[in-house]
């Protein structure tokens, strides 16, 4: 039985290194897309004035849902394309990766969403709008880093970014008012915006001079 079940782990992480540049250009759509919602997402809140607590908790959660169902749908028809199952065995692996900090993420938004409303101003102000957002950062840069060890080297360290810049701006400390609302948007489209722009036109522009060579 343990010999069996080291073959099939043999198996499952050759084919993952196997497709790992498959992964790797499946990628860059997927920054794309999540860098062009969190960075109109952060847009939005901004000048739509979403600065409750509760309202920006809750339109995050909805971004994130409107953003995983996004990058489902695309690889799926990456899938397709390309005549190849959608879960597979590799890319079962790859959700169980990530599914805990992702998990720890959810569970925590949504015990805040409903734990705000009866919070007073200053702490929900300070949770909701300073605390949570820091701890999706690093929750998010925890999924992608464990994720990357099935995947090119470049995404662990894109999990990395994460990790050290949530914690950083957690020691810098929570901004006074009237700032939280502002700083909330603004961090929030600076890391599920800008950071996945920049890493999908890093991943494009690679593999490009790649194909090139």
């Amino acid at each position: 039985m343990e010999s069996n079940w080291a073959a099939d782990n043999l198996r499952i992480i050759r084919t993952l290194m196997e497709r790992s540049a498959i992964y790797r250009r499946a990628l860059a759509p997927l920054m794309f897309l999540a860098g062009s919602l969190g960075t109109a997402a952060a847009l939005i809140g901004w000048f739509a004035r979403v600065e409750s607590p509760r309202a920006f908790v809750g339109f995050w959660l909805a971004v994130a849902v409107l953003t995983i169902a996004g990058c489902f749908l695309l690889l799926r028809r990456q899938a397709l394309r390309d005549a190849e199952p959608l879960w597979s065995t590799p890319t079962r692996r790859v959700l169980q990766a990530l599914l805990p900090a992702l998990a720890a993420g959810l569970i925590c938004s949504t015990i805040a969403l409903f734990k705000l409303g009866a919070a007073e101003q200053k702490t929900a102000t300070i949770v909701g709008l300073f605390c949570l957002p820091l701890g999706w950062i690093v929750f998010y840069g925890c999924a992608v880093h464990a994720a990357g060890f099935f995947m090119p080297r470049g995404i662990r360290l894109f999990g990395w970014i994460f990790i050290l810049g949530g914690c950083g701006l957690f020691a810098l400390g929570s901004p006074e008012a009237p700032r939280p609302p502002h700083y909330a948007h603004g961090v929030m489209g600076l890391f599920f915006g800008a950071l996945h722009l920049a890493y999908g036109i890093y991943l494009f522009c690679t593999e490009k001079r790649k194909n090139e060579t």
